[in-house]
């Protein structure tokens, strides 16, 4: 099973551009990603720069309406991800509670929608889109 566990930090969402964390925050985050690798869940990591150097784009007739960062009705908004591979919600859930956020961090687990999780017709009209075929990395 992949899960996505998705960083949301507080007050991110009116950080600067180029605002970064400090050097100790990055460098613990580092251990606990080495853990995680080291385990063999991990599938791929990022960290976003703030919704200020960011866009969202919009469809409000049906036609595309950019809208640049910030983004003043936004409450929270993602600082960064780890994609993991893991037997369970339980085992996404206890990976999560390792890792050293701090008080204003938060981390929403969210299972990643495999392809044998849709009905058969959906996956036909998915089949020829590899990104969405089973993964063959095995949790450890």
């Amino acid at each position: 099973m992949r899960f996505m566990m998705l960083m949301i930090p507080k007050g991110y969402e009116s950080a600067q551009p180029g605002e970064m964390p400090s050097a100790e925050a990055v460098a613990a985050m580092m251990k606990y990603n080495e853990s995680l690798k080291k385990a063999g869940v991990l599938l791929a990591l990022d960290g976003l720069h703030p919704p200020s150097m960011g866009a969202r784009v919009s469809f409000p007739d049906g036609r595309p309406h950019v809208t640049d960062g910030p983004f003043a009705e936004v409450k929270e908004v993602l600082g960064g991800y780890w994609m993991i591979q893991v037997r369970s919600r339980e085992e996404a859930i206890e990976w999560a509670k390792r890792c050293p956020a701090s008080a204003n961090e938060v981390i929403e687990i969210r299972q990643v929608q495999e392809l044998a999780d849709f009905p058969a017709d959906v996956q036909k009209a998915a089949a020829g889109f590899t990104e969405m075929q089973p993964h063959s990395k095995k949790a450890s």
